[in-house]
């Protein structure tokens, strides 16, 4: 962690992947981001995965350095605490991101009436404020037929455009808070998950594939498209991933598989230049069977010494409990990584933001809040509420610190 945007402070209402992240992606870069949640939690709170006491590693991982309060909003008392936290006065606040609906109470209109500069970034499913999720966004996009089994189109488990989705609404509210400090004026930003999804099929040339070649994009396998990459077996089984996209990395290939005499035949045989990408792809099927059997006569140690060696871009297979178990990179000997604290849960391997500043000291990543955590000092501090105030506040239920929020 290093606080770069240290004196940013953000106020989030979100559940699920994009927004926490967007905001995940704030505090880990220094800002003030205080996060609301009912009292008991909210939609997420206790997604999988769980550890065997039900807290849910998924909800912490998203909210690591953020500070909680936890907030009847549902009652009229309690929305009017929660717009009072958005529109608090401050050069360096009055920034909101959400993925509620922005109506009602949480209505731009509204909350504008309280601050005129505003920063408020609302998150819908598609354009026209309806929900979807990131499993329905790439259905429509054709992309789990690219990675078909038979007639049957396979889902990809990584959330890809959440996560993008995310790194937009940090750039967005980012940009906004410049845009306001030279400006004074402020802004009701809106982006929608969809829209991520879309704009990424155009910029890597999805669509114009179409519209150009009247052809989608068809399934290559484990073949790397328009260029060499595929994955192959070592003797012992182990599998490895090599790509050739740079000339620097076809070479490496030809050379650690001593194949050159026979990728030179193949390429007079063919009539292609396999310094160019596309032609590569196009005789890929024949170069993989070239070079597997360099990898089938070789154990997984010998082969990634060898690949190693001679610089081939390459990865080995593993499964998600190998990488934890096994790969040093995925390990405190990687700066990215500390062991903390999480109260609640234990001790876990927690991963700080990839980027790194030279100017900046770094510190380890702080841990996600237990829920209401942070009720009272946020009363006291943000609102300037009394101690006297803030008990009445619990008396008639509208807030809860970290005690009766928590998970049990």
């Amino acid at each position: 962690m290093q606080a770069i945007l240290k004196g940013m402070r953000v106020v989030e209402g979100s559940a699920f992947i994009a927004a926490p992240s967007g905001g995940m992606t704030l505090a880990q870069l220094g800002a003030d981001v205080i996060r609301f949640d009912l009292i008991g939690g909210g939609l997420d709170y206790r997604r999988w995965p769980v550890d065997s006491k039900g807290n849910s590693l998924y909800w912490h991982g998203l909210n690591k350095g953020k500070r909680s309060i936890a907030i009847d909003f549902r009652r009229p008392e309690g929305q009017e605490l929660v717009a009072e936290l958005i529109a608090r006065p401050g050069a360096e606040a009055g920034i909101f991101l959400s993925n509620f609906p922005a109506r009602g109470w949480l209505s731009d209109e509204r909350l504008r009436d309280r601050r005129n500069d505003l920063i408020y970034l609302s998150l819908s499913g598609d354009r026209h404020g309806g929900s979807a999720l990131d499993y329905t966004v790439n259905c429509r996009l054709g992309l789990p037929w690219l990675s078909a089994a038979g007639d049957r189109p396979v889902n990809n488990p990584l959330p890809a455009w959440d996560l993008l989705a995310g790194q937009q609404i940090a750039l967005g509210l980012l940009a906004a808070e410049r845009h306001r400090r030279l400006t004074g004026a402020g802004q009701f930003v809106r982006i929608a998950l969809a829209d991520v999804a879309l704009a990424v099929m155009g910029h890597l040339g999805y669509i114009a594939e179409v519209e150009m070649n009247g052809i989608g994009r068809q399934p290559v396998g484990n073949h790397v498209f328009g260029s060499f990459g595929y994955d192959f077996a070592c003797r012992c089984g182990r599998r490895v991933m090599i790509v050739g996209v740079s000339p620097r990395q076809w070479q490496a290939i030809v050379a650690v598989t001593a194949t050159g005499d026979a990728v030179n035949a193949l390429e007079q045989e063919l009539k292609l230049n396999f310094n160019r990408e596309g032609d590569r792809f196009r005789a890929r099927e024949r170069l993989a069977n070239l070079f597997g059997l360099w990898f089938a006569q070789r154990d997984f140690a010998a082969a990634s010494s060898e690949l190693d060696r001679l610089g081939v871009c390459w990865g080995p297979y593993q499964t998600v409990a190998e990488l934890v178990q096994q790969d040093e990179e995925c390990s405190s000997a990687n700066p990215l990584f500390s062991r903390i604290e999480q109260p609640g849960i234990g001790n876990l391997l927690t991963p700080s933001q990839a980027l790194r500043f030279g100017g900046l000291d770094s510190m380890p990543p702080a841990p996600a809040p237990l829920l209401g955590q942070h009720t009272d000092e946020i009363l006291a501090q943000e609102l300037g509420l009394s101690t006297v105030e803030i008990g009445g506040l619990y008396d008639r239920g509208l807030v809860a610190g970290a005690e009766q929020g928590a998970a049990i």
